[in-house]
């Protein structure tokens, strides 16, 4: 019996669904229940009826599937490598200190935070629906963070005054991405489209022919007549969209925007980590009882939108 099938013996043996981030390497995708952006992964989390959640992300993502599902055991293969270093941009304290300079403003917080941090926020968002979730509040002052370019983002979008926490916050993948690279691709490739993550300088956003989630990069690549495409973000975007655009008997050409753009955070969980988290049940996603109640209140907030 070879690795897979051993994954998949223990996966219906233990009642597991694997859910699995865009960015993850392709043996990971291609074994996952779901692939999905943060927005899709935290909807799949909600809905499942398995027994163990194996979530093959980072570390705040798997919090999150915890929050979601309290009474569930949530795994993740890998515990040490798998943080996100933008997760940790935004702790507690600095919450807790701008709420005190803006007490009127509403806090909405990218889904790329910690639990405790989640925790404090009156709504958290992610990349596919931050600007609906902002404009869901009445209050014309909103706290957002830790991403300062989703807030460039969200700031064109609404009338509201955003207030970036904390300052400088970004992701370093997305970071990369530079105004010669746009150059560069619209002269090799000038019938492509160009896709950008919001979480990208504005100069980039700006530049891009769209600027969409991962989710909305799948659902545009899809449905577009379009036959060439530039991807900016995570490398492994272009194999969750392969993956889908082969189930359709389609292809596309996908180019990269950067090929060094690697998430080294979403990069270590490989099929025998995969195989002995299922084994042994480790390691195991545990919050306090007050952190799960008030994350998920705000996680809630940005499901009902």
């Amino acid at each position: 019996m070879n690795i897979l099938d051993r994954i998949n013996k223990l996966k219906k043996e233990k009642n597991a669904i694997i859910l699995a981030h865009n960015y993850q390497p392709e043996e990971i995708q291609k074994i996952a229940d779901i692939i999905g952006d943060s927005l899709e992964l935290c909807i799949a989390a909600k809905d499942t009826n398995k027994d163990i959640i194996v979530f093959c992300g980072v570390d705040f993502m798997a919090e999150t599937a915890k929050v979601l599902n309290p009474e569930k055991k949530v795994l993740i293969p890998e515990i040490i490598e798998t943080y996100c270093p933008m997760a940790r941009d935004l702790p507690p304290e600095v919450i807790l200190k701008e709420k005190k300079k803006h007490p009127n403003a509403k806090v909405v917080i990218y889904v790329n935070t910690l639990a405790s941090s989640k925790a404090l926020a009156d709504a958290t968002c992610t990349s596919a629906n931050a600007d609906k979730v902002v404009n869901s509040f009445d209050e014309k002052e909103i706290l957002f963070g830790p991403d300062n370019n989703l807030g460039y983002f969200v700031s064109k979008r609404t009338d509201k005054k955003i207030i970036l926490v904390p300052e400088g916050g970004h992701c370093y993948v997305h970071k990369t991405f530079t105004i010669e690279d746009i150059n560069r691709v619209k002269k090799e490739y000038p019938n492509a489209e160009i896709l950008i993550h919001p979480e990208s300088d504005p100069e980039i956003q700006d530049l891009a022919d769209h600027v969409m989630s991962t989710g909305g990069m799948v659902k545009h690549v899809l449905n577009s007549e379009k036959e060439e495409f530039v991807i900016g973000t995570e490398v492994d975007m272009i194999t969750r969209i392969k993956i889908d655009l082969e189930k359709l008997g389609k292809t596309k050409k996908l180019i990269p925007l950067r090929k060094n753009a690697i998430c080294t955070s979403m990069k270590p969980i490989s099929l025998e980590k995969l195989e002995k988290c299922l084994l042994e049940e480790n390691y195991e996603i545990n919050l306090s009882e007050e952190i799960i109640e008030n994350a998920k209140k705000a996680i809630n907030r940005m499901l009902l939108i």
